[in-house]
């Protein structure tokens, strides 16, 4: 018979494609988790993973097992979360995938839930829109804060949080006493922006294109504190969400200045699967969201 603890396992070690990786997150040695996974193998009569000199993947039948697997974890999460709910407290770990330009928001989403409910941890991943979509689907996520135009509605419930709006960060020094900034006067500004497989720099490429416009970029990122950090220290501008300067406050040696001509708005949701049954704290997480909008 497989146990939950195999499940687990296999689990791990499908998110870590790496054994030692694996074996530690669960508290084992690295040749007593091999063999574990080998046992299992044996049992089965199958092949689950792909191994040469090092992880090569999941074998077809491995690849299948995982997804059974974190269907009977999801269940056990729910089950456990559910005793607890029926004793008056909701209690459990919710992982949390964020794109970068919503970890503001997230925070305070995540300060509301505490406050509803303290028993609740929280894990916030700094992830893609398209690394959400997937870690969504595979499990290994119960939540995303994303934009709404890059999650399908198909078995997943979307609730609309907010609108994205941009603003320019800019060095004192390259300030005018303007208000605002157009994105073509933001385009000759030298800017740090984030890298281009990230959504927010998509976005932003987008409408300087469809300006014609030419930025001049002199650095790339893969995190907002970096280019803000550039900005303080009077080497460059970036474009950042407003909901982000807003959180932060004032930054010394900084304006932050609308952008228009155009004005750019997206809008941001919150991503959960459509489960039944479903863990009660991620339907907690959905209530505080609704609360927030």
């Amino acid at each position: 018979m497989i146990e939950l603890r195999d499940l687990q396992l296999l689990d791990a070690l499908a998110r870590h494609r790496h054994f030692a990786k694996a074996a530690e997150e669960c508290g084992i040695s690295q040749p007593a988790f091999s063999m574990r996974i080998r046992k299992l193998e044996d049992r089965l009569g199958i092949s689950i993973v792909r191994r040469a000199n090092r992880f090569q993947g999941l074998t077809e039948e491995g690849e299948m097992i995982v997804r059974r697997a974190r269907r009977i974890l999801d269940d056990t999460r729910a089950l456990e979360q559910e005793v607890q709910a029926a004793r008056g407290e909701i209690t459990g770990t919710l992982a949390l995938g964020v794109i970068p330009t919503a970890l503001s928001f997230a925070s305070r989403l995540v300060r509301h839930l505490l406050a509803a409910h303290p028993r609740i941890v929280t894990r916030i991943e700094t992830l893609t829109s398209s690394a959400i979509q997937g870690r969504l689907d595979d499990g290994t996520i119960d939540a995303g804060v994303t934009y709404s135009d890059s999650i399908g509605a198909d078995l997943r419930v979307v609730q609309p949080l907010y609108e994205e709006h941009y603003v320019a960060l800019i060095p004192e020094r390259m300030a005018d006493g303007q208000a605002a900034l157009t994105w073509a006067q933001a385009a000759a500004l030298p800017l740090c922006l984030l890298v281009p497989q990230m959504q927010n720099r998509r976005i932003i490429d987008r409408v300087f294109a469809d300006q014609g416009l030419h930025p001049q970029i002199i650095a790339e990122t893969s995190g907002f504190t970096a280019a803000m950090a550039m900005a303080c220290e009077g080497l460059a501008a970036t474009v950042v969400p407003r909901v982000l300067v807003e959180s932060l406050g004032p930054l010394a040696g900084t304006r932050a200045l609308d952008l228009i001509e155009p004005t750019v708005a997206r809008p941001i949701c919150l991503a959960t699967l459509d489960r039944d049954p479903g863990l009660p704290a991620v339907a907690a997480l959905r209530t505080v969201a609704a609360s927030l909008e």
